[in-house]
């Protein structure tokens, strides 16, 4: 358990989605980065802001990993650390959709000790302090489902135009698998929701920054759920693609991600 830590996760995230969500719906200018759906806006950079200064405030020697501005894009493998996405779902931000939030994580020799997720446009905020997951003051656990025709799971992250044939295979492979699909776009919304027993698994086969996905997995496996790679090896902040589950029906979720590729490719 860390207390400390997750009450202060808890505290950055706020500030930060407070700032997010001050300006959600407005006229917000938007920039792309590397391709015409991957943007940016001022607000990302004033949350993140806002999130730093909550930490540093605390723990001013603490290493911090973010998307946005001049933070480190990687974890250190030792000592403490925070990973910050300012406004994951940003897509979903500047089209004026509810489902984005604040994700600060907290991590000591390379692995997550506690995190907190603020949606403020949904009304919610999960958070863990690595025993127990929460949701908006309620305690939450993975679903109890086994049967994967029953199941509902999302292709998460987001693959470019040379490689949107994986997409497809993805779709294709849990599809066949599974009852129904959903992708939310903001893959920390995802993430909680497996968390939640909302979803039973999600699922990539693309490395992914860690902004966009520690915190959940925090939650996840705080939760009773499974993490995994696409070796079913427990993940990391590192590894290549990313299956996560209620854990019940992680061998299936596992076939379909193998069934994607095994492309080592980054999702933004």
């Amino acid at each position: 358990m860390d207390e400390d830590r997750a009450a202060l996760a808890r505290r950055a995230a706020e500030a930060g989605a407070a700032v997010a969500a001050e300006r959600f719906r407005t006229d917000v200018d938007v920039e792309r980065k590397t391709g015409k759906v991957d943007v940016v806006t001022q607000a990302d950079r004033d949350a993140q802001a806002a999130v730093v200064d909550v930490i540093r405030e605390r723990r001013p020697n603490d290493a911090v990993v973010g998307e946005e501005e001049d933070e480190l894009k990687e974890i250190p493998e030792a000592g403490p650390a925070w990973v910050i996405d300012p406004i994951d779902g940003t897509n979903n931000y500047v089209r004026g959709i509810r489902v984005w939030g604040t994700a600060v994580a907290a991590v000591r020799d390379g692995d997550p000790v506690a995190a907190a997720t603020d949606f403020p446009a949904l009304g919610d905020v999960y958070w863990t302090d690595g025993d127990e997951a929460h949701r908006s003051g309620e305690r939450v656990t993975v679903s109890t489902e086994a049967d994967p025709e029953a199941c509902v799971v999302a292709p998460t992250m987001w693959w470019d135009f040379d490689a949107r044939d994986q997409y497809g295979r993805a779709c294709q492979a849990l599809a066949e698998r599974f009852g129904d699909l959903r992708r939310m776009g903001c893959a920390q919304a995802e993430l909680a929701a497996v968390a939640d027993g909302s979803l039973d698994g999600v699922v990539t086969n693309l490395r992914a920054h860690p902004w966009d996905t520690v915190a959940g997995v925090a939650m996840i496996r705080a939760a009773g759920g499974t993490v995994t790679d696409l070796s079913g090896e427990r993940w990391r902040h590192d590894s290549v693609g990313l299956v996560a589950s209620n854990g019940r029906v992680h061998d299936t979720l596992l076939a379909a991600a193998r069934e994607i590729d095994d492309g080592n490719e980054t999702s933004d």
